[in-house]
C-alpha cells in the first residue's frame, strides 16, 4: 500500500490547560512523524477549560523554539468526549489526566485508545510528565527532553505497526 492510500493517523495529546506540556508534545510529535515518513495528524487538547484560545504558555514557546519547533500558532482547547471517536489514539501527560479524562469521555471512553505518554519510554519508572506551569523556566527544559524521548519511542512503536 503506498502512501495515497494509506490510513492517516490521527493523534490527540492531552494535559490539564492545554498550554504547557500538550502544544509541546504536538510540535515534537508533529516534527518527528514527518521525519519517520508517517503520514499523521496530531492535535492537543486539555481536560480542563481555563485556557480556552490561548496561545501556549510563553516558556513553551520558547523551549520549542530553541529546538526548532513553532508552535506559536496552535491554540488551546478543552478535551471532548467525542474526541475518543475522532482520533486513533488519546496520549495523556500524566495519570490525573488520564482518569479526568475518563470522566469527560463518559460513554465514549475506549480504553484502547488511551495510554500514558511515558509508556513510550523503554524501562523507564516515570509514568506522569511533571507540570512546569508553576515551577519556572527551568522546569520547560527538562520536560522538552523528557517528552522529546517519548515522541521518540512513541514513533518506533508507531513505525513497527505501520510496517507488518
Amino acid at each position: 500500500m503506498d502512501n495515497n492510500t494509506k490510513k492517516k493517523l490521527s493523534i490527540l495529546m492531552v494535559c490539564l490547560g492545554n498550554i504547557c506540556r500538550s502544544p509541546l508534545a504536538e510540535g515534537i510529535m508533529k516534527q518527528k512523524l514527518h521525519a519517520a515518513g508517517i503520514l499523521g495528524k496530531v492535535d492537543s487538547a486539555g481536560t480542563g477549560n481555563w485556557h480556552i484560545g490561548s496561545s501556549p504558555h510563553p516558556d513553551s514557546q520558547k523551549v520549542a523554539k530553541l529546538n526548532g519547533i513553532n508552535i506559536s500558532d496552535q491554540r488551546a482547547r478543552q478535551l471532548q468526549p467525542t474526541d475518543f471517536i475522532h482520533y486513533d489514539l488519546i496520549v495523556f501527560m500524566d495519570r490525573e489526566n488520564k482518569k479526568d479524562g475518563k470522566k469527560i469521555a463518559g460513554i465514549y471512553w475506549q480504553e484502547n485508545k488511551a495510554r500514558l505518554l511515558l509508556d513510550s519510554i523503554p524501562n523507564s519508572n516515570l509514568q506522569d510528565v511533571p507540570d512546569p506551569y508553576f515551577g519556572g523556566w527551568d522546569g520547560y527544559p527538562k520536560v522538552y527532553q523528557l517528552i522529546e524521548e517519548a515522541c521518540e519511542g512513541l514513533v518506533e512503536e508507531l513505525s513497527a505497526f505501520e510496517s507488518r
